[in-house]
């Protein structure tokens, strides 16, 4: 195998497989294993190109976000007249702690403020932070474009620290290209990053919160952890899936810290604070509304009216078995989000990402046998962790959904960007899979899927057009 021990890539002799014995040898405790000569020879391209193919790669991610921030229709996907709403009434009223339910949308067309109340429920220092830096909102749709490109720097900083992790990690070249291209090719990280969202904040955060907790496992220096705790609080201010999701991953990295080795008290103390300082603003709400996400009127009326219009209010309320299929399948036919009918041959373009979570979960399960043999590297150690947080995200989301569907019958909270804090784990966790693998051709076939794949899909997992 090639692992990563403090941030390098190192052979370590009793990990080499083929795909195959990847995956029996998570069942067995004996495989076949070879001379690292092989791996060695396949995983010593150079890296020294990797900060100029990282700064092309963010290029094309930044070009791609503005050219779809100055496209982009504000009524087409991702609630952004909702959001955009949210930074006019700040403007308008100079509430730093808005009420919620007082809030209107704005007219997607004129940009005044109508009777139709806003109905979202996420915290507002996002939009605040937008309402400070950009131009006023009501009354000029003009205005919309300088918010957005706002987006396209936050995502952009987030981003180039997801690069930045893969340049301090030394991955070899084309390592490098599995990591970094599979990002690139999120099919909604682009337009969302060109729009007014929270999402990106959120993204930002976990960007951060991910390369703050390499570099501390890597190093063991507490700078690093200050700067994933910064990421925690950006993250939760953001979103409250945010806050799950960082938030879990840096306690898992900190409790196998802590196992490792004694702490120092001070870097608990920090935790503690940020976590608390993440938290706020969800403990405030339930102090105020009696929940975390608060069930505003408006909230409530946009899922009991949509699941009414589309038909569901009357039908059988699903089994949770039932629910959870229909929900997995979902979160990956929207892993690609369309506009309009999507062709057979979409549909079929998604075999490209459920092979990549295939290999993304093989990954993380020898991930969990190389920390059982004391054999965990950089990167097992953060997959581990990512992984833990993405499940206990996906387990509280799935659950918080079912409800609102008996309750009103409601089927459409399979987000896949609700998880983009955590983008790089499964691209991380691929690699892991692929530093189990010895034969040349196996791993040449593996590098293949994981950077023409995504590439591939960004393109024809879509109606074109």
């Amino acid at each position: 195998m090639v692992g990563i021990r403090d941030g390098q890539f190192s052979p370590l002799p009793s990990e080499y497989l083929t795909p195959a014995r990847a995956f029996l040898s998570l069942v067995s405790s004996t495989g076949a294993y070879a001379s690292k000569t092989a791996v060695t020879r396949a995983s010593s391209a150079p890296a020294t190109a990797n900060p100029l193919i990282a700064a092309v790669i963010l290029g094309l991610f930044v070009l791609a976000a503005i050219l779809s921030a100055g496209r982009k229709d504000i009524t087409q996907g991702f609630d952004e007249v909702a959001h955009t709403s949210y930074v006019a009434h700040i403007q308008a009223t100079g509430a730093a702690w808005p009420a919620l339910e007082g809030m209107r949308l704005l007219d997607p067309h004129s940009f005044q403020f109508t009777g139709n109340a806003n109905y979202l429920n996420h915290p507002p220092m996002f939009y605040a932070l937008l309402a400070a830096l950009g131009p006023k909102l009501e009354g000029r749709p003009q205005a919309l474009l300088a918010h957005r490109l706002i987006d396209v720097a936050i995502a952009a900083i987030g981003f180039a620290a997801l690069l930045g992790l893969g340049l301090v990690a030394q991955f070899p070249r084309q390592e490098f290209y599995a990591y970094a291209v599979p990002l690139a090719c999120i099919p909604a990280l682009a337009p969302i990053a060109g729009a007014v969202n929270n999402d990106n904040l959120a993204f930002l955060g976990g960007a951060a919160a991910t390369l703050g907790v390499w570099q501390l496992v890597a190093t063991r220096r507490g700078g690093w952890l200050a700067v994933a705790l910064a990421g925690v609080i950006a993250a939760g201010w953001a979103k409250l899936t945010g806050l799950v999701l960082t938030g879990a991953m840096v306690a898992a990295v900190f409790a196998y810290i802590a196992w490792r080795r004694r702490v120092p008290w001070l870097w608990t103390i920090a935790v503690l604070l940020a976590v608390a300082i993440a938290a706020a603003p969800y403990a405030i709400y339930l102090l105020q509304y009696g929940s975390p996400t608060p069930e505003t009127p408006a909230q409530i009326a946009l899922i009991t009216d949509g699941a009414r219009a589309a038909g569901w209010a009357d039908l059988p309320r699903k089994s949770f078995p039932d629910y959870l299929g229909h929900f997995l399948v979902a979160l990956i036919v929207d892993w690609m989000p369309v506009l309009g009918v999507r062709s057979d041959f979409n549909y079929a373009m998604l075999v490209i990402p459920v092979v990549a979570l295939v290999c993304a979960l093989a990954g993380i399960l020898l991930s969990l046998r190389r920390l059982r043999r004391g054999q965990e590297t950089t990167l097992d150690t953060v997959v581990l962790a990512g992984a833990a947080a993405l499940a206990a995200t996906f387990a509280l989301h799935v659950g918080y959904s079912y409800g609102r569907h008996v309750a009103t019958g409601w089927l459409m909270d399979a987000y896949p960007r609700y998880y983009l804090p955590l983008a790089a784990i499964l691209p991380l966790a691929a690699l892991s899979l692929l530093a189990a693998i010895e034969t040349p051709r196996w791993r040449a076939g593996l590098l293949a899927f994981l950077i023409a794949g995504p590439v591939i899909f960004r393109i024809f997992g879509a109606p074109l057009g």
